[in-house]
Parts: C-alpha cells; sequence; structure tokens
C-alpha cells in the first residue's frame, strides 16, 4: 500500500525537474497524478528538455496513473480549467503541489517590470489562484493539503544556513522576494483553514537540486552534481508534508533536509540516502 493510494494529485511545472520527480514519486505511492506546465510535447521549449508527454508516459510504464493537463500558471482561467480538467479525470483534488516557478537572473537595475510581473504571476499568484481553484471541494471534505515549494533565496543572501550556496548569485533578488511572498501565504492560508483539516506547508531544497534548468542557466554542473541536493531529497519531502497529520505538518515553512531528518524519514548523515523507517522503501 502507497500513502497517497486513492487520492488525487495536481502538481505544476512536472514536464522536467522538481514536479516531474514529485510527480512519479506520487504516482509509486499510488496516487493518480495530474500533471501540468505549458510544454506538452518533446521540443517545444525551446531551450530546456521534457515534456508532459515524458512525465506521463514514465509514470504510466512504471504501472502508475497520470494524465496531463497544458497550462499557465500565471492565468486565473487556465488555473480554473487545470482543476476542472483534473475532475473530470480522477475526482476533486486531494493534493495540491505548486511547483511551477520562473526567474530570468537579471539584476534590477536591468530588470524589466514586464518580466518582474510575469514571474510574480508565476511565482505567486499561480499557487494563490490554483489553492483557490482546489479548496472548495477540500473544505466539503474537511481533508485535503497543499504543498508549496519555495527557495532558500527566500530569507535573503548570508542569512541563511546555506550561505555559499545564496551569496553572490547574480539575478536572484526577484525570485527570492516572490518565494518569500509565497512562504508568507503559506502561512497564513494554514491558519485560514487549519478547522477544516487542510494541510498548508512550505519547502525548500537545502542546498539546491541538479535539474536541466539549473544546468543551463549555470547553478549545476551536471544532472549528477554531486553538491547539489538528491531529488529524493525534494520528492520524499513533498510525500512527507502531503501526508502527515495536519497537526504536526500545517504551517510549516522549513527545508527538505531538516523535515525529514525530523520525522525519521532519513539516516543521520548529510542525506545521501532516504530510509523511510519501517516501509521497506528506500532511495538514492
Amino acid at each position: 500500500m502507497g500513502k497517497l493510494d486513492g487520492k488525487v494529485a495536481l502538481i505544476t511545472g512536472a514536464s522536467r525537474g522538481i514536479g516531474q520527480g514529485i510527480a512519479e514519486h506520487f504516482a509509486r505511492e499510488g496516487a493518480k497524478v495530474v500533471v501540468s506546465a505549458r510544454t506538452l510535447h518533446e521540443g517545444d521549449h525551446k531551450m530546456l528538455a521534457g515534456s508532459l508527454d515524458r512525465t506521463v508516459q514514465q509514470i504510466r510504464d512504471a504501472g502508475g496513473e497520470a494524465t496531463a493537463v497544458v497550462g499557465d500558471v500565471s492565468l486565473e482561467d487556465d488555473c480554473n480549467r487545470m482543476v476542472e480538467e483534473a475532475k473530470a479525470a480522477y475526482g476533486p483534488v486531494d493534493v495540491l503541489v505548486n511547483n511551477a516557478a520562473l526567474n530570468f537572473y537579471i539584476p534590477i537595475v536591468d530588470y524589466p517590470a514586464s518580466r518582474w510581473m510575469r514571474a510574480f504571476a508565476v511565482n505567486v499568484h499561480g499557487p494563490f489562484m490554483l489553492s483557490k481553484a482546489v479548496l472548495p471541494d477540500m473544505i466539503e471534505r474537511q481533508s485535503g493539503a497543499i504543498v508549496n515549494i519555495s527557495s532558500v533565496g527566500a530569507i535573503g543572501p548570508g542569512r541563511g544556513p546555506y550561505e555559499p550556496q545564496t551569496s553572490g548569485l547574480r539575478g536572484g533578488t526577484m525570485y527570492g522576494a516572490s518565494k518569500a511572498a509565497l512562504e508568507r501565504m503559506t502561512q497564513g492560508l494554514a491558519q485560514e483553514v487549519y478547522e477544516h483539516g487542510i494541510t498548508v506547508a512550505c519547502y525548500s531544497p537545502g542546498v539546491g537540486v541538479a535539474t536541466e534548468g539549473t544546468v543551463y542557466f549555470g547553478l549545476s554542473k551536471s544532472l549528477d552534481d554531486p553538491d547539489r541536493e538528491p531529488m529524493s531529497m525534494m520528492t520524499n519531502a513533498a510525500l512527507l508534508l502531503a501526508t502527515e497529520p495536519l497537526d504536526k505538518v500545517t504551517g510549516r515553512v522549513t527545508y527538505s533536509q531538516a523535515i525529514l531528518k525530523e520525522f525519521g524519514w532519513i539516516d543521520g548523515g548529510e542525506g545521501l540516502g532516504i530510509d523511510r523507517k519501517g516501509s521497506g522503501y528506500s532511495e538514492v
């Protein structure tokens, strides 16, 4: 039995990277997964590999259940349609993972206002609109989980436990500001819906994850970069926040490695291996 048997999960930004990893992991745990992004077919994105078609196929090849819904999270009509198409495919959404994100890596002095607004629309307004769309069904059923993906950049250069990874990052101001807003929204929404049994939590990778995007922008040396956090950290942390009891996780703004250690889903080392105790499941 999986931790998400019988559940419906909607995951944004799932054509590659962290979103794809979470979608595949949730499917292994029994969820019926709805994956969303703007890139449907391989090659549609001019710069990066990955597509919703690829994610869905890999889930189905592994025996899981998945459906793709193309959409732009910065648009309210698209957000509402994603949720409606998820319901039409599998039923009301039990778990929403707001993973889609955008940054242009431009210093403030050069940042076009249109791109700033666009990035905030994806990173903050999208999670707001999608949360608003799934909440009525969650409130009616008195259960559900919303998991938001943040960044260590939200706390500002030199202020967190991972300064070498955040200091001097060119063009990170907008991204950090939008992720700080997402973290505050998480805390406020968690308080608003606590009485309805709905978890709202947020977490970040401690040292970044090697993805197609971070490699393209020079933030990772390769997809196997040993200095980056293993994808399994992010996928297991999302699963933990979506499935642990409400009172243990709602309102949390945390790091993947920290929450996994706290709940005993990780060994006592530096996190290069994941061991979910008592489950017979492990992944590196």
